[in-house]
């Protein structure tokens, strides 16, 4: 088990060296200390996908140590940065899942929430829970299908309608079920709404409301999943899927791929809510618990 995640670990770690500004940073460094030094440290920071607000508080932070001592090693200074990244990370502690417990992944189309939604429904399965998918995206042409088809290829129970049906309606009927079926695990797929359609994004606040009169306080966990090459759209995005309907947690997808992963760093500074999954690929065992420290030394390693 142990060299299963080791494995998983090594994954992120290849893909996050890829763009890791560890390097580029120690060259950085390397210069003569001046005003065009900072600007290219900012603008590095920015275009890693840490966002402006992490970009302007890091470069103040570099400016602040070489103020102190200009002598400051690049590697010093470099543990320094580790530290403070680390300090902002809000860590995912596990909830109590009592059954049935009720998970609805929101998202906008292509970030792989189908695929993610799959990832998760294999992870519990292999855990020995009995898991049931609810397919409420009945927006999208094919949505249902899609899930349809994971649930066979996870054997896991779905339950569905079709394309035009109210989603509500679905959810309603899903949740039913869970409760008659014994079920453990309830995850609930919603449509990709882009976030600048205020329609679509009420619809959510409809789906927790008629969740809630089935299963008390569900869904238990709202998680978003979060494209790993989204840069700025991803944190516009996640702002105004938390002001809907608040999240609990974020899946990291694509980092497998030209991701620089920066991103998700900068998405949990304004909304605050920890990181629980990274997807590394296509596959359904493509998963792997979010690790703080092994992804902040990946970002800035100088291997």
């Amino acid at each position: 088990m142990f060299k299963f995640f080791k494995s998983k670990l090594k994954k992120v770690a290849i893909s996050l060296k890829k763009f890791s500004i560890g390097r580029k940073l120690k060259a950085l460094f390397s210069k003569k200390l001046d005003a065009s030094l900072f600007e290219e440290l900012e603008k590095l920071f920015y275009e890693s996908d840490l966002g402006v607000k992490i970009a302007l508080e890091l470069t103040d932070k570099v400016r602040e140590i070489l103020k102190k001592d200009p002598d400051t090693s690049s590697d010093e200074i470099l543990k320094i940065l580790k530290a403070e990244l680390l300090n902002d990370i809000i860590e995912y502690e596990e909830v109590e899942k009592k059954k049935p417990h009720v998970i609805m992944i929101v998202g906008v189309n292509g970030s792989g929430k189908t695929t993610s939604i799959a990832k998760i429904a294999k992870h519990y399965k292999d855990e020995g829970k009995k898991v049931l998918l609810i397919a409420a995206d009945t927006y999208r042409a094919a949505a249902v299908d899609q899930l349809a088809s994971w649930a066979e290829k996870t054997d896991v129970d779905i339950v569905k309608s079709k394309q035009g049906s109210d989603p509500s309606s679905v959810v309603f009927d899903g949740l039913t079920a869970a409760l008659n079926r014994d079920v453990d695990i309830v995850i609930i797929d919603t449509a990709g709404r882009l976030h600048t359609k205020t329609g679509l994004m009420q619809e959510l606040e409809k789906l927790k409301r008629v969740s809630n009169k089935v299963i008390e306080n569900s869904p238990h966990e709202t998680l978003l999943v979060v494209d790993a090459t989204s840069g700025q759209n991803g944190v516009d995005g996640a702002k105004i899927f938390n002001s809907y309907t608040p999240i609990s947690s974020i899946f990291l997808t694509k980092l497998d791929g030209t991701a620089k992963g920066g991103i998700v760093l900068s998405i949990q500074k304004e909304i605050k809510v920890p990181i629980q999954w990274i997807g590394l690929g296509e596959k359904l065992g493509d998963i792997t618990a979010f690790n703080a420290k092994e992804f902040v030394d990946d970002l800035l390693s100088t291997e």
